[in-house]
């Protein structure tokens, strides 16, 4: 996606996109308008999207991030096809972008489709141990009802969480955002506009990927 002399123009490009959108520009034109300007190629911009923020944005969700020495006894609510998707992607060797928020994202997009892949179980274990480490309770993973496979992947989550020595639950819904954004829980997401409305958030795919570190991370922050 991006040779290492990319990284200093991506990094400009992330810092124009979020100083015009704090200057209230538009995204969808003043993502174009920059791409132009660097003549980035299509994933090069989704990952300049995904990485920018307004300066409130990111002093806001500065302020609700939860860091794991608070989170002892905590309720947490997981998107679950947002953390695991993002873990999958870094054990296989994709690309991890740091946002200028400090989340971790992945570039892809399941469009209603997913499938557990070679790397899912792992990605499920070393959450696992990240939360043990800081030992939130009770943990909630929470999985797109219109999504092709949740029931399995739900399933999976119950079946693995005893024997992780984490009695989670794994619950089915329509619409996790809807759910993650009233929660008064802390919440696990990378979604802007939950980030947005969330009470407080905790950068888990960054605790779990300090575990086993990714091989491509893109530092965009």
């Amino acid at each position: 996606m991006v040779r290492p002399q990319w990284i200093p123009l991506l990094k400009r490009a992330v810092g124009e996109l979020s100083w015009l959108l704090t200057h209230g520009y538009p995204l969808a034109s003043t993502l174009k308008l920059v791409g132009d300007r660097y003549t980035l190629t299509e994933r090069q911009r989704w990952a300049v999207g995904r990485a920018a923020c307004t300066d409130d944005q990111r002093t806001q969700r500065a302020a609700t991030l939860l860091l794991p020495g608070n989170l002892e006894g905590q309720p947490v609510s997981i998107d679950s096809f947002n953390l695991i998707i993002t873990l999958e992607t870094a054990l296989s060797g994709g690309v991890v972008l740091r946002g200028r928020d400090g989340d971790l994202r992945d570039l892809s997009s399941i469009h209603g489709t997913y499938r557990a892949v070679q790397e899912t179980d792992r990605a499920i274990q070393l959450a696992a141990a990240a939360l043990l480490a800081i030992s939130p309770s009770p943990v909630r993973w929470l999985l797109d009802q219109p999504v092709s496979n949740s029931g399995r992947l739900a399933a999976r989550l119950r079946e693995l969480g005893p024997t992780l020595g984490l009695p989670w639950t794994a619950e089915i819904v329509m619409d996790p955002d809807k759910v993650l954004a009233e929660t008064t829980d802390v919440v696990v997401t990378s979604d802007s506009e939950v980030l947005d409305r969330a009470g407080n958030w905790l950068n888990l795919a960054a605790l779990t990927l300090a575990l086993e570190p990714p091989s491509w991370l893109l530092d965009l922050n």
